[in-house]
């Protein structure tokens, strides 16, 4: 046959009566007359607990809440306790849960009880949150819970009640206290309402004398105000003056500066172009000197010529028109020595075309 357990079960796996493995989500086929399991529980697990218990001043309480444990060893309570199942079931044969927990519950009734006998019903009652955290720090010391490997985790009392007469007196000692309370609290009430209504008027007259007095120092820096902005426009105005006159003096001794520089200009233009002229003077003197030279070279030269040596210079590359003019002005001028000239059409047309 096939069994398998679940993950948060911790199985002891025994085959005629030796352990042959261990540990926990075990799965494994067995026979049924030669084998058995030994099934711990490794999840956490709750238990609910009710006590009556006694106070020091003789009065009874029920005390009401809930613990949470573990098992953390599981082969040493497996030897204290008899974990084993019916393997075609899944049972325990002994109720090894039901045992535990009663065993873990006892233990807490004593410690709860050491502690409630030692404090009176009103204490009692209302320190169920400090002896909880009380009992849950004791049993990290049980030597009986330490030996069969578990943990208690958690430990919680919900409730501490005490019977219903002790509960009416309880209320009625709580009532009449909590009437006086009120009693005395109307009276309070009372005189504080006066003297609420006294600070009420005096702070009226107090926010009127301040109100007055923030208005008289509103006023006053409203003054002081006015006269900081005129002494502060009369400043601005100075500097405006005082910037406008500068810069009319910057202007104006820039334009002197820029009329200075142009009369500079111009006396330095005048300068150069009075060089320019000298210049241009020495050099027509030259030219007219060297002009002259060589006019007074070529007059010497032809002095030497004679007349004929002259008129044959001038014609030398005279053009023919010219020759032919001067030919016919040289006739007119001997012309009272001439007796015939003939001049023939054909000459003509060729200096008329020409």
């Amino acid at each position: 046959m096939y069994i398998k357990f679940l993950p948060n079960e911790y199985v002891l796996h025994y085959r005629k009566g030796k352990l042959i493995e261990s540990g926990a989500g075990l799965s494994f086929y067995f026979i049924n007359k030669s084998t058995a399991a030994a099934v711990i529980p490794v999840s956490g697990m709750d238990a609910d607990f009710i006590y009556q218990v006694k106070t020091a001043d003789f009065q009874s309480v029920t005390v009401q809440g809930q613990l949470a444990y573990r098992i953390i060893d599981c082969d040493r309570i497996a030897n204290l306790m008899n974990f084993t199942v019916n393997l075609k079931t899944k049972v325990y044969y002994d109720d090894p849960l039901k045992k535990l927990s009663k065993r873990i519950i006892n233990i807490a009734d004593v410690m709860v009880k050491r502690r409630i006998e030692m404090i009176d019903l009103k204490t009692a009652v209302q320190s169920n949150h400090k002896l909880a955290g009380e009992i849950l720090e004791e049993f990290g010391g049980v030597d009986e819970l330490n030996a069969l490997g578990v943990q208690v985790t958690g430990f919680s009392i919900l409730s501490i009640s005490a019977g219903n007469e002790t509960h009416r007196a309880l209320e009625a000692k709580t009532r009449e206290a909590i009437l006086k309370e009120s009693d005395d609290a109307l009276y309070e009430r009372r005189n504080a309402s006066i003297e609420q209504e006294r600070k009420v008027k005096e702070n009226e007259l107090n926010t009127e004398i301040s109100v007055e007095e923030k208005k008289k120092q509103i006023r006053e820096t409203e003054i002081s105000t006015k006269r900081m902005l005129m002494e502060k426009e009369n400043e601005l105005k100075k500097i405006e003056v005082s910037a406008e006159a500068e810069r009319k003096k910057i202007i104006i001794n820039a334009e002197i500066a820029a009329e200075q520089i142009r009369i500079d200009a111009e006396i330095e233009l005048e300068r150069k172009r009075k060089e320019l002229a000298e210049l241009r003077l020495e050099n027509a003197k030259k030219d007219a000197d060297a002009e002259a030279y060589r006019l007074s070279a070529i007059m010497e030269a032809y002095n030497k010529l004679s007349a004929e040596v002259l008129v044959a210079l001038a014609t030398l590359n005279m053009e023919p028109e010219k020759m032919i003019a001067g030919a016919f002005e040289k006739l007119a001028a001997s012309g009272a020595n001439i007796g015939t000239l003939n001049i023939t059409p054909d000459l003509l047309e060729s200096l008329t075309t020409r």
